[in-house]
């Protein structure tokens, strides 16, 4: 057997392997970001190694396809390489016969492969810090495939590929009609990308972070009602929310329970304080950094809401971030609000009362964090896509605004 077919069969078992392990990547990414009720991967083992968790972040994909069926796409394109002179044979694979060199071309492919792969391992240690075993794999299968397919020592390694298949790919173009098929190739590859790219069809969570931007890169709340009522009065649709003021994934949640209520009608949304403080909570084991002084600011809001202002306060507390009491007291008087009674009423016992009637129902029923919303009876902790948190509250009996107009 001659070292050229040794290396072709050496070649097709590893991206046989390859495409094998792309084909369970491409599984673990659908399940991760389509499958709600998908059970975690064999690979998500702990906190580090979790394939799961990686296939859910917007690193997992480029120009709105999922890595995954980028490597699926190159093993196979490798195979098809090492099977050219056969398939060449065949009508309308023809254009085949321009691939001379194959193992030139797939050691360069190889090598680009594992460039690439080198950083996209760096993005997960380092940004996402979780480790996809299963894509490590492929990381290595694409440095051996290389190595195996590249030239010997003797004739340059990976630098006579490169050359090679750089002179074979300036010969075809050189001939009109493969010139033609690939700009052809080219503007439909463009085309289709750009649909990828734009409509995120396989990246469900591109959209949901795009959708998350309109809130979290929101300078203020401009959806903010004030006074004591947010939606409506005798709503059916009762929207209980408990939160901190000190957190900040809870404004960009109140931004979006304001939007909702400009949206849709028939549903009330009633505040409750649950700050993350030992100050005043004796549920948590400590006090998260930065939450302090969680509990002041949460008895400012019951004593605004006493003056009839509310979610007012609730907006300035959450959008100009006040460092301590004496700021609150500045931004209290810009409102109109009655200094003097709001200071007497938020260091009252009926706001400590308050404030621990709202802290005793969250541990009743069994929340530790914040945001946590309650859409009759029915809790969720943390923040929903603004879509998801929409249909929820219309599958509960919310109507559009629009809706109701027609």
């Amino acid at each position: 057997m001659d070292k050229v077919l040794q290396k072709k069969i050496w070649v097709f078992i590893l991206a046989l392997i390859g495409f094998i392990t792309t084909i369970k990547l491409a599984i673990i990414y659908y399940d991760a970001n389509f499958n709600p009720y998908a059970l975690a991967s064999f690979c998500s083992i702990n906190d580090f190694i979790d394939c799961d968790s990686v296939a859910k972040t917007t690193e997992s994909q480029f120009l709105g396809i999922p890595l995954a069926y980028w490597g699926m796409f190159l093993y196979l394109f490798i195979i098809m390489l090492l099977f050219a002179d056969k398939l060449k044979n065949i009508k309308f694979l023809r254009f085949l016969e321009v691939f001379k060199n194959p193992l030139d071309y797939i050691a360069s492919l190889g090598l680009i492969s594992f460039l690439i792969s080198m950083s996209l391992l760096f993005v997960s240690l380092y940004e996402i810090r979780k480790l996809c075993v299963l894509c490590a794999a492929t990381y290595i299968l694409n440095l051996i495939i290389g190595l195996v397919a590249a030239a010997s020592a003797k004739d340059g390694w990976f630098v006579k590929s490169i050359k090679q298949s750089v002179v074979d790919f300036i010969d075809a173009v050189k001939i009109k009609k493969y010139l033609i098929m690939f700009i052809i190739v080219m503007l439909a590859a463009a085309g289709g990308l750009t649909y990828t790219t734009l409509s995120n069809v396989f990246t469900p969570q591109i959209q949901k972070k795009k959708d998350f931007q309109e809130f979290t890169k929101a300078k203020y709340n401009k959806y903010a009602v004030v006074g004591n009522q947010l939606g409506d009065k005798d709503g059916k649709v009762i929207v209980e929310i408990y939160s901190d003021y000190r957190c900040p994934i809870c404004r960009s949640h109140n931004i979006m329970m304001h939007k909702l209520a400009k949206e849709l009608k028939n549903v009330k949304f009633v505040h409750h304080n649950f700050p993350l403080s030992t100050d005043c909570n004796p549920y948590i084991m400590q006090t998260l950094g930065g939450h302090e002084d969680s509990c002041m600011l949460a008895r400012y809001a019951y004593a605004a809401e006493k003056q009839g202002n509310l979610w007012g306060m609730n907006t300035v507390l959450f959008d100009a971030k006040p460092k301590d009491e004496a700021a609150v007291l500045v931004y209290a008087k810009q409102m109109k609000l009655d200094v003097d009674k709001l200071q007497k009423d938020a260091n009252s016992r009926e706001a400590m009362y308050a404030l621990r009637n709202d802290i005793q129902m969250a541990a009743d029923k069994g929340f530790n964090g914040t945001p946590v919303t309650v859409v009759n009876g029915k809790s969720y902790t943390g923040v929903k896509p603004y879509k998801e948190f929409k249909e929820w509250m219309i599958e509960q009996g919310a109507v559009p605004r629009d809706e109701q107009s027609r």
